[in-house]
């Protein structure tokens, strides 16, 4: 199991239900988005195969931010 921590611009609960479709696959067993923390931290524990560029790509397509949070 890997994961995965990311700063975000996620604020509300509508956008974290907007992201449901793109995080429930096989791939992430888990995510959550901290609304609360100042960093609106994304959570995803995930098969090995994910990368944290794939997120990325994923939820900046989706018309937000995020970047790595680091260790």
């Amino acid at each position: 199991m890997k994961l995965l921590l990311f700063r975000t611009d996620i604020k509300t609960k509508k956008k974290v239900n907007s992201l449901k479709p793109l995080f429930n696959t096989n791939v992430i067993t888990n995510w959550s988005v901290d609304t609360e923390d100042i960093d609106n931290v994304l959570r995803i524990e995930a098969k090995e195969n994910l990368n944290e560029s794939d997120v990325i790509e994923l939820i900046e397509a989706s018309g937000h931010l995020c970047e790595p949070l680091p260790d």
